[in-house]
């Protein structure tokens, strides 16, 4: 009668598996795909919130252009910080080659008006067809008097 030898050692695997790293990593690539086109393009800003602003989808586009007015008077075209005096040169320069000659600007909510309208009048020298005014949604709208009754009373 001969011992039955029963070969465990044989069984086992040694190799390393690296399907569960490879799929955090597809993962973490389609998360990042997803989330870079939706990041904001240009100098972050504290635009005015309205009721009802008006849909300009195209300003998120990638070949946009942006001109920002920060709440200290600083102008941006783009990311690139630019004085007042030059930015209708720059426009004109970017507006030169592109059939749609329309320009987005963000102003801060608590910019100086007289800055704003400094960046408006320069754009319009360059010649620009379109002049969009960005703003935000306003989160919750203000209540109204209940009726019959009126404002300082």
């Amino acid at each position: 009668m001969a011992l039955a030898k029963r070969n465990e050692g044989a069984k086992i695997s040694s190799d390393i598996n690296v399907t569960p790293m490879v799929d955090v990593m597809l993962v973490l690539l389609i998360i990042f795909m997803v989330i870079t086109p939706m990041l904001q393009h240009g100098v972050s800003v504290d635009m005015a919130k309205v009721n009802n602003p008006e849909q300009m989808p195209d300003a998120d586009k990638e070949d946009a252009l942006l001109v920002s007015v920060m709440r200290n008077g600083d102008v941006f075209f783009g990311t690139d910080k630019i004085s007042v005096d030059n930015l209708t040169t720059k426009v004109k320069d970017r507006l030169a080659n592109k059939a749609d000659k329309r320009v987005y600007v963000k102003a801060d909510a608590r910019a100086h008006f007289g800055s704003v309208v400094q960046v408006v009048d320069a754009v319009r020298a360059a010649g620009v067809d379109d002049l969009g005014l960005l703003t935000d949604q306003r989160k919750t709208t203000p209540s109204a008097p209940p009726p019959g009754t009126a404002a300082g009373q």
